[in-house]
């Protein structure tokens, strides 16, 4: 069987070794580099060209998603496993959207990282179950806009809708029309409750 070359990116070092002690472990597998941040990710993967690709999401500068864009622009068959502690269903979308074959939760990295890895080397693509369920149970069209998104975001820091008027330059009562929106494709109760959604799905952070 041929070897299968792995590049690593995450910003927490003892992570990235641990990736490497399982794949030590098991015949068939070589890292072949590791980076810390998405600029390196992107560097990184011109110089050593892996056969897979271990993406975190969350990195200062540079983060995974735009990590993957770019390298999915340097080569359009790139394979991209995404490890990642979020199980908001928003992330997985944005990441398979940016190129990424599958997605997998760092809890589950001993686990189910080798499976995952085989399904990817096939051709498939591999996504937790449980966050298959909330991809499912949010298909109906309540995706908010980059706009919503916005709003959303400067709520979740406090602010009142006036400031988040004057930070975007609109107008109060547009802001008011997006938050009205927002609930309803949240399905939230209240300003709180939306936030609480938006954090847990992945749609906003912290």
């Amino acid at each position: 069987m041929p070897i299968i070359r792995v590049m690593t990116v995450d910003d927490h070092q003892l992570l990235r070794e641990g990736i490497a002690a399982v794949l030590d472990d098991e015949p068939g597998f070589e890292v072949v580099g590791e980076a810390a941040t998405g600029e390196e990710a992107v560097a990184r993967f011109r110089e050593v060209r892996p056969d897979l690709t271990l993406m975190d999401l969350q990195m200062p500068g540079m983060g995974g998603i735009a990590a993957i864009e770019a390298i999915r622009r340097i080569d359009p068959e790139a394979r991209i496993l995404v490890l990642t502690t979020y199980r908001g269903d928003m992330q997985a979308i944005r990441a398979i959207r940016a190129g990424a074959q599958g997605y997998l939760l760092k809890s589950e990295v001993r686990l189910d990282m080798l499976a995952t890895i085989a399904h990817i080397m096939e051709g498939k693509r591999r996504i937790p179950p449980e966050i298959a369920h909330e991809i499912a149970n949010h298909v109906s069209g309540d995706e908010l806009t980059a706009r919503e998104t916005e709003v959303l975001a400067r709520a979740a820091t406090g602010a009142v809708n006036r400031d988040i008027a004057t930070a975007l330059g609109i107008g109060e009562e547009t802001v008011k029309a997006h938050m009205k929106s927002i609930f309803a494709k949240l399905r939230a109760h209240d300003r709180t409750h939306a936030v609480a959604i938006g954090l847990k799905r992945g749609i906003i952070e912290l």
